[in-house]
């Protein structure tokens, strides 16, 4: 496991379109899950303890703010054959394990994850109703125990984006394993 962070992607950058398929075959392309005040895009997998270990919070989330007009798609770049845990066929499982009640999609290529400049898993994405991106950073200040969580820091960008208030420019980068990328 290599522990990475989030880099830096400037505020205001457009979101890149995509064209992605569930892991049942089913195609998702990024207008149409796009939400009235935005979408939230959460780079993840099933096997980093670091997405497992937020997978609860961040399902929990998506539930609140799906009624703020702001949708959630996550989006698994870890096709790789050395990672079986994040196979397609595992990703149904954890869907139906967890809960999971938005799309979670297959980058099988890793494209979207490169042009997104995804780094990690997590790494998540905020873009308002322009398609521009308003958050990029973690979910919350304790990634490990949500019971020693003191500032939910995407939450507060979420609502911020849903009631037309400022978001902070200050965001702490995500971190958790790297994405297994194919050479």
């Amino acid at each position: 496991m290599a522990l990475m962070e989030s880099i830096s992607v400037k505020l205001g950058t457009q979101m890149p379109t995509f064209e992605l398929k569930d892991p049942s075959g089913k195609l998702y392309k990024s207008d149409q899950v796009y939400g009235a005040k935005g979408l939230l895009v959460a780079f993840t997998c099933n096997h980093c303890p670091y997405a497992q270990a937020i997978w609860p919070r961040l399902i929990q989330l998506a539930k609140d703010v799906s009624k703020l007009g702001v949708n959630t798609v996550g989006i698994n770049p870890n096709i790789h054959p050395g990672y079986p845990d994040d196979a397609p066929e595992r990703m149904k499982e954890k869907i139906k394990e967890w809960g999971i009640s938005f799309p979670y999609l297959v980058d099988e290529t890793q494209e979207v994850a490169r042009t997104f400049q995804a780094q990690c898993t997590p790494d998540l994405y905020l873009f308002d109703s322009a398609h521009h991106l308003v958050y990029h950073g973690r979910l919350d200040d304790n990634w490990k125990e949500e019971t020693k969580v003191k500032k939910r820091e995407l939450k507060e960008a979420i609502e911020n984006l849903a009631a037309g208030k400022q978001i902070s420019h200050i965001q702490n980068p995500s971190m958790g394993c790297s994405i297994k990328w194919r050479e």
